[in-house]
């Protein structure tokens, strides 16, 4: 219950977990679902580990949670551990755990150790194909997330809300525009779904990377529903794309009422405001979120080196190998001004000889 409610109430979930002195393996999936579905990844890892140590027996529930907290970590090496225990007992074709088998491998730029998890599988529900077309997806490989979806149907699987998220989310990411309009035409009609809001989402992001702002502009406009922060901060970051501060202003207006609290809608109208060099403008963002008290939170890039996890974020000095880190960024800096100081080269002499200049 207190987990079904919402992030805030997790602790006390935690505290009634901590309290029982009998735990069955529900009560264990109950709470590593709980701090999987919150983001406490590494606890759901110290917790499988005390499961495991008690001798507790596990199912496809918790290994689904544990390969799923290693996606979020992206601790590959950790994740191939968990999956060679699914493989030893017997667990890594059940549906769950090979869907999130998947995912971790695509999360952690895996593609082909993915494919081999779904090629494992006895591919008869949709939740594992879902998980391989987002892959692919999520990988720029447009045409082969289609392709399966294609696949999916002529073996008579049967497509359901997400499956069309993750294809839309194929359509957006490699600019085929009138592949995505034709499956938002078609899910009511062909296959009895009817948009949602994550659709609608996924379509405004379409039309936003291909440049069509207008489009998606009225498509927010005639949607059957209120759009919600998600779909604005979609059209929001399509207005950047596009360089439409009026319109941006006016839907980030909109979100600062709905999430007066969210610093992505400061964030990206700041920086809007920046590039265009209206720096006033810029000045009362920086200004309002001051006066909310709202913070930036800084994006991390990690890497997993010898089982040990590296995390970074812009212009950080924390790590203890920040010096050696930085000159190795300068030196290949050059070589990549080196490199294109002498491709330009090489193609404009060619050029030059043969009088292609006017």
């Amino acid at each position: 219950m207190y987990i079904r409610i919402n992030n805030r109430c997790m602790e006390d979930a935690t505290k009634i977990f901590f309290s029982m002195e009998l735990k069955d393996s529900c009560t264990w999936n109950s709470i590593l679902a709980g701090y999987s579905q919150v983001g406490l990844s590494e606890d759901v890892l110290r917790l499988f580990v005390q499961m495991r140590f008690l001798v507790i027996q596990i199912d496809d529930y918790t290994f689904s949670a544990v390969i799923r907290s290693c996606s979020d970590l992206a601790t590959l090496q950790l994740g191939q551990q968990v999956h060679v225990l699914a493989v030893k007992v017997g667990f890594d074709t059940n549906k769950y755990v090979a869907s999130s088998l998947i995912f971790m491998y695509s999360k952690c730029g895996v593609i082909e150790d993915a494919r081999k998890s779904f090629d494992a599988t006895t591919k008869d529900n949709a939740i594992i194909w879902n998980s391989i077309i987002f892959g692919h997806a999520q990988h720029g490989q447009g045409n082969v997330a289609l392709d399966l979806f294609y696949l999916m149907r002529e073996r008579k699987v049967k497509p359901d809300h997400i499956t069309f998220v993750a294809v839309l989310t194929a359509c957006s990411h490699n600019a085929l525009v009138e592949e995505g309009c034709s499956f938002i035409e078609s899910m009511e009609s062909d296959f009895g779904i009817p948009p949602r809001m994550e659709h609608y989402a996924c379509a405004v992001d379409l039309y936003g990377r291909a440049g069509h702002l207008e489009k998606a502009k009225s498509l927010v406009e005639s949607m059957p529903f209120e759009p919600d922060a998600m779909v604005l901060k979609t059209l929001l970051a399509a207005c950047r794309i596009c360089g439409d501060i009026e319109l941006a202003a006016h839907v980030a207006k909109n979100l600062l009422e709905l999430e007066p609290e969210d610093h992505c809608t400061y964030v990206l109208l700041s920086d809007m405001y920046g590039r265009l060099k209206m720096w006033d403008e810029k000045a009362s963002v920086t200004r309002l979120m001051r006066e909310r008290g709202v913070k930036k939170v800084p994006g991390w890039s990690w890497i997993e080196v010898k089982n040990k996890v590296h995390a970074f974020n812009a212009e950080d000095h924390s790590h203890p190998q920040c010096d050696e880190i930085y000159s190795l960024l300068y030196q290949l800096k050059e070589e990549t001004k080196l490199f294109n100081d002498f491709d330009n080269q090489t193609v404009l002499e060619p050029c030059i000889s043969s009088n292609h200049f006017p």
